[in-house]
């Protein structure tokens, strides 16, 4: 019985311990759940690896030589966050209708760092390869 306690125990508080923070990024998801994932995988998971997985090569190799997610944020975003929201607008459906293999994303944040409330939007574009969704480029800020 003390067997059990010693070494069983453990191991079943190791995988009660497992949450879905660790669960991959599907990229068979639409486009907007993509790109809202790739972002709280950055951001409030602070996973790099999750994230640079739903990118194209090359922009998933510029990701991954941040080594940080916080980083990635701060350099690649020009954002920092301690915690954030992040949410789609509604018309980007009508523009993954229009393209069917490409999506235009835009992406509303609203957060706290460092005891503030910060505001932000970022546009995404994604490509579908083989029935998968890959976040293709970080678009210009148009505001």
């Amino acid at each position: 019985m003390k067997f059990v306690k010693i070494f069983i125990l453990p191991f079943f508080l190791l995988l009660s311990a497992c949450t879905d923070n660790d669960k991959e990024i599907d990229a068979n998801e639409n486009p907007e759940q993509i790109s809202i994932s790739f972002f709280s995988a950055l951001y409030n998971d602070r996973d790099i690896n999750k994230a640079a997985a739903v990118c194209v090569p090359q922009l998933s190799r510029i990701i991954l030589s941040y080594r940080y997610a916080r980083g990635v944020g701060r350099h690649l975003f020009n954002m920092s966050y301690d915690h954030v929201d992040i949410k789609t607008e509604d018309t980007g459906v009508k523009v993954r209708q229009l393209f069917k293999n490409k999506a235009t994303i835009t992406i509303y944040f609203d957060g706290m760092y460092q005891n503030e409330r910060i505001k932000d939007i970022k546009r995404l574009s994604l490509i579908q390869k083989d029935g998968r969704w890959y976040i293709d480029k970080i678009l210009k800020d148009p505001f």
